[in-house]
């Protein structure tokens, strides 16, 4: 792939690419801690729709966040095929449960294409921009805007 690139382009940023039903999102790489297997969350009453529960990391615990409830899709039952991405969202850790993740990839800001004026102002409040890259149109996501109050939520 022309972009999964290992050595960083001048003026670049590397990103992590993952898919969410039939659509591919990108995250900044600078806020992923790791990437896991699925393991099953223990649900939290009253919790927003969104968060699945919570898992034991290495002795902290983790609220796992259902990324496409969240973005407004379908919620997906996890399987072992699903992953999580621990990310840092603003001072919280929290998990991203994702269908799989597919690169990483290195751009410069030139290929990031503004967001259309004609997407939904929910999709605008995260939607940093869209990559076209290889056929494929993977969209940015601003995961502070996608989560504005991480530092209140469950957990």
């Amino acid at each position: 792939m022309s972009y999964a690139v290992k050595n960083l382009v001048e003026g670049g940023r590397e990103l992590i690419a993952f898919r969410v039903g039939d659509q591919e999102f990108c995250v900044n790489i600078m806020s992923v801690r790791e990437i896991r297997g699925w393991t099953p969350a223990t649900p939290l009453p009253h919790s927003p729709s969104h968060v699945m529960g919570v898992i034991n990391l290495r002795g902290a615990v983790l609220p796992i966040l259902n990324l496409a409830a969240r973005l407004g899709m379908t919620p997906v039952e996890p399987d072992a095929r699903h992953v999580i991405i621990v990310a840092q969202v603003k001072a919280k850790v929290v998990g991203l449960l994702v269908d799989a993740v597919s690169d990483i990839l290195t751009v410069s800001d030139e290929n990031i294409q503004p967001t259309p004026e004609i997407s939904s102002d929910v999709e605008k409040q995260y939607a940093r921009g869209i990559l076209a890259i290889d056929q494929r149109m993977i969209c940015l996501i601003d995961l502070e805007a996608l989560f504005p109050d991480a530092e209140s939520e469950a957990a």
